[in-house]
């Protein structure tokens, strides 16, 4: 159910140094690392993330966010629509995420607590 884990930081170097060392102890490998974000996976799948974000950003928005595996495009589309029927807070809305990966289909809400959770779907179109 949990595709990646990623949490918002305002040094990523420093974030670096510190979950290299601290995942690497459980044999994660750091990789996709780009200006604004790197991750860090056990076997290619890209587990846990960091992304860099400014002071005033982190103040007033999720420091993590969770994104959920979804076997289609539909559900990530149903994910979100019954999110924000329900209490939920547009964070992004259903659609692709180039910039991750060419079919990366993907929604973002906050839910009633404040959390930051995705519906993501890596799979081509149906």
């Amino acid at each position: 159910m949990i595709d990646h884990i990623s949490f918002a930081v305002t040094d990523l170097e420093r974030a670096r140094r510190f979950y290299t060392a601290a995942l690497g102890a459980l044999g994660a490998v750091e990789c996709n690392v780009t200006e604004v974000s790197a991750g860090w996976s056990v076997d290619g799948a890209d587990d846990f993330y960091v992304n860099l974000v400014d002071a005033d950003t982190l103040k007033t928005h999720p420091k993590t966010h969770y994104a959920l595996s979804a076997p289609h495009r539909a559900a990530v589309d149903a994910f979100h629509a019954a999110a924000i029927a329900n209490g939920g807070v547009d964070d992004g809305a259903p659609g692709l995420r180039p910039k991750y990966h060419p079919h990366y289909y993907a929604a973002f809400v906050i839910d009633p607590d404040g959390y930051r959770i995705e519906a993501v779907c890596h799979r081509a179109p149906e």
